[in-house]
């Protein structure tokens, strides 16, 4: 960022990823509802002006929020796991410590909830949510099946560990270390005692 001479008024460039990450504030801690072009602008100290200059209007900015959330809770930690090139068992019990990185889950949980809230109301929302569960779902099959699980097997444990993904992330946040540790330690045994 340029420097600014003395007396000058330093201007902040705020780019589009500025904006998605305040909506998304908004939506975690108040609702869809308060989304809105003023309220952000106002929060982010600059014109509406400067919005325009990112976003077509408020649904741009909508979907571009459920895009960077699909891609950075999905598309990223996928290409993460398929980059480490590990071993199907090694992913799968990687997947399940998913929940315990324990600022990075809450966050990401809270985050979750809030969209997941607004697709209950919002057919753009819901359509995504529907593609991020089938893609997180199909990838961990995938797993699974590497393991010599038939497809049918492979759904079913991709089912429950995502399940208790989801429900460890949003539940299990009060939780002791060790009943976390128990309640993950089941689920290997759970979903990984009849692999080859």
């Amino acid at each position: 960022m340029p420097r600014a001479k003395a007396g000058e008024k330093t201007r902040v460039q705020f780019g589009p990823d500025d904006w998605i990450a305040a909506a998304t504030r908004v939506l975690v801690n108040r609702s869809i509802d308060a989304v809105g072009v003023e309220s952000l602008a106002k929060e982010l100290g600059v014109t509406k002006g400067s919005f325009y200059w990112h976003f077509k209007d408020r649904n741009d900015l909508l979907r571009r929020m459920l895009t960077a959330w699909r891609d950075r809770a999905t598309e990223q930690i996928i290409a993460s796991f398929e980059s480490r090139k590990l071993p199907p068992r090694k992913l799968i019990q990687d997947l399940l410590d998913l929940p315990s990185r324990e600022v990075m889950a809450h966050e990401s949980a809270s985050i979750e909830l809030a969209i997941r809230a607004w697709g209950r109301r919002d057919e753009m929302a819901r359509a995504v949510i529907e593609e991020v569960d089938a893609k997180r779902l199909s990838y961990i099959a995938q797993c699974f099946s590497a393991l010599g699980f038939n497809i049918g097997d492979a759904r079913t444990r991709a089912f429950v560990l995502y399940g208790y993904e989801v429900s460890e992330s949003i539940v299990g946040g009060k939780s002791s270390k060790a009943q976390k540790a128990e309640r993950r330690a089941f689920m290997e045994r759970m979903l990984l005692s009849d692999a080859e």
